[in-house]
């Protein structure tokens, strides 16, 4: 959602805008935070569903195609922008005949994505080597990932002063993403006594686990700071030295916007996707993986490895820097105004 949240703040002045999201969790909450109109609509995923599951799962798409038809009839958009998601579906289906703008997060599509590519007038990409997933090449852009403008305020000076770290020590990030990541989590807790031994340590443990890491991190010490959850996570990165966390799409536009090397932990059971952006960061020589089953034996070791090679890492900086398109939502808004006029 956070693409979509940067390119409205690319619009904000001079569009009207509704965001449509699926009903339940925290994206109401946080698009709300913006100062944007929410709606909520139905919605259920029917690949990879059990039998049991499918209708209930249909029949919510349905209503939620019902309720996207209502709310086309009233809000009268001129482009709808999409980034992905089962939720997208629904209106995808219901607004026949209007401009429609995907953007594709992470590199490899899926279903969800794939199918909304067949109803969009144009795609946006991320990376260049995510052509090779459409069959419509002629419809693709590679505009970049999108980045919020809150992240270009942070130096590695005023991270630090964030959390009040000393620059004389490196500082390892690690983060599962807003719900967090169990496995992370637990082999962070195991090694974080040893490591604040010679480094600092942000953890963002997500929602899910954050009570359970609250009660065990309570004698780590000023080195190590843990959060549920981080607005300011530009902080987080502009002082981090290294970042261990997935490999979701945020990993292919925000840490090349500050040259941050990564060990890259792809998530084990999902589809594929996370692991085609490790490998395209680790290809370009920015980043390293590390299998989620060799988490607890071979982090500790992965940390200290690369921080104890300053050239290697600084290698890793710039590569990953290398790959940065820091005009990316600037890009797709200009997408967005071209449709609208035309």
């Amino acid at each position: 959602m956070y693409p979509a949240l940067t390119v409205a703040e690319r619009l904000n002045d001079s569009a009207e805008i509704l965001w449509v999201g699926g009903e339940g969790g925290m994206e109401a909450g946080l698009v709300q935070r913006e100062g944007l109109r929410f709606e909520a609509i139905p919605a259920a995923g029917v690949h990879g569903v059990s039998l049991a599951k499918l209708p209930g799962n249909g029949w919510k798409l349905w209503k939620g195609y019902l309720k996207s038809k209502a709310i086309l009839k009233q809000f009268k958009p001129d482009v709808l922008f999409f980034t992905g998601g089962y939720v997208a579906i629904p209106m995808a289906l219901a607004a026949t005949g209007l401009c429609k703008l995907l953007f594709v997060p992470d590199i490899e599509p899926g279903l969800a994505l794939k199918t909304l590519a067949r109803f969009s007038d144009r795609v946006a990409l991320t990376v260049e080597s995510s052509r090779d997933y459409f069959e419509h090449k002629e419809k693709t852009i590679v505009t970049g990932y999108p980045l919020r403008e809150s992240l270009g305020k942070w130096t590695r000076e005023a991270g630090l002063e964030y959390f009040g770290f000393d620059p004389s020590l490196p500082v390892v990030l690690f983060t599962g993403g807003s719900s967090g990541a169990r496995s992370i989590n637990e082999a962070v807790l195991a090694i974080a006594p040893q490591l604040v031994q010679t480094c600092q340590v942000i953890h963002l443990t997500g929602h899910l686990g954050w009570e359970a890491v609250q009660a065990a991190s309570q004698n780590f010490g000023p080195r190590y700071q843990a959060f549920p959850y981080l607005h300011e996570i530009g902080a987080a990165y502009a002082a981090a030295s290294l970042v261990v966390s997935r490999s979701g799409a945020s990993s292919l536009g925000e840490y090349p916007y500050f040259a941050l090397p990564a060990i890259l932990v792809p998530y084990p059971y999902a589809w594929r996707y996370q692991k085609i952006n490790a490998d395209y960061l680790v290809d370009a020589g920015a980043a390293m993986l590390l299998e989620d089953s060799r988490l607890k034996s071979e982090l500790l070791p992965s940390i200290r490895g690369l921080l104890g090679k300053p050239l290697e890492l600084a290698a890793m900086s710039n590569a990953m820097g290398a790959l940065n398109r820091p005009q990316a939502a600037e890009a797709i808004a200009a997408l967005i105004y071209e449709m609208a006029e035309a």
